[in-house]
């Protein structure tokens, strides 16, 4: 299955047709971020096919994204801003509370509304031509995407406020360190290696992948009981399904590989 529009390319793959591969599509424009992509990523999350476990996005080109297509910025009054904004927030969210975990592949710019875009990803691998930026603080304006949120979460308060007071500029490996990457390749490979961590990721037991994207997080935000008490719910509920019975039963009758040293 393939289906392309002017922004944004989807193309499922694998054997079981397990993986979704979202590229964005306007590489003369760095795969700037326009309301039409924003509402493509929407739409294309909202409707997946039932066969896809783990979804790959990444750009087309030198640049994974180089943020707002400032010259599609228009006028807005206070309110307006506001609705704009909540807009991509809706959008982004589902991304990271989605019907299945995200990798990002980066390369190139990861600047503005492309870093706020990959940190709704629930997985990012970078190569060596990475770079991340938050301009928004030197051009008068502010982050509109959730990246107020997310960012923070990944690399800290100060660091993002450091970012968007001075512009700046993270290279690859410095990036990764930080925190904005988890994974840090040669150039040229960060979508065969998302591809691949998507695919292992999409054998995994489907309820416990939605208990990662959707209850950890959540978590994580959680006062300890409270933490405590959704993490035993969870957990509870996850062990109960028959796919989960299955495997441990699987690991127990020595059908299943052990944890190795890597």
């Amino acid at each position: 299955m393939t289906k392309k529009n002017s922004d944004l390319h989807l193309d499922i793959r694998g054997d079981d047709r397990e993986v979704a591969v979202i590229r964005l599509t306007r590489p003369a424009k760095r795969n700037a971020l326009n309301d039409a992509l924003i509402l493509a990523i929407r739409d294309t999350f909202d409707h997946l096919p039932a066969s896809v476990r783990a979804a790959v996005i990444d750009g087309e080109g030198d640049h994974f994204c180089a943020g707002l297509d400032l010259s599609e910025l228009s006028e807005r009054d206070a309110g307006q801003g506001l609705m704009h904004s909540r807009m991509w927030h809706a959008a982004l969210e589902r991304v990271q509370y989605g019907p299945v975990p995200v990798i990002a592949a980066l390369h190139g710019a990861v600047v503005g509304g492309g870093l706020e875009l990959a940190s709704a990803c629930h997985i990012r691998v970078a190569d060596d031509s990475t770079f991340y930026a938050l301009p928004e603080g030197t051009r008068g304006i502010f982050v509109g995407g959730g990246g107020a949120v997310r960012i923070p979460r990944l690399i800290g308060a100060a660091r993002m406020t450091d970012m968007m007071l001075t512009g700046r500029v993270y290279n690859a490996v410095d990036g990764e360190r930080i925190g904005l990457a988890q994974y840090l390749v040669p150039a040229g490979t960060a979508f065969e290696k998302a591809f691949e961590l998507a695919r292992r990721i999409a054998t995994n037991a489907p309820l416990t992948n939605y208990a990662l994207m959707h209850a950890l997080p959540r978590i994580a935000e959680q006062p300890a009981d409270q933490g405590f008490f959704t993490e035993a719910m969870m957990a509870a509920i996850a062990q109960s399904a028959p796919e989960a019975k299955d495997r441990v039963r699987a690991f127990l009758d020595g059908r299943a590989a052990k944890v190795q040293k890597a």
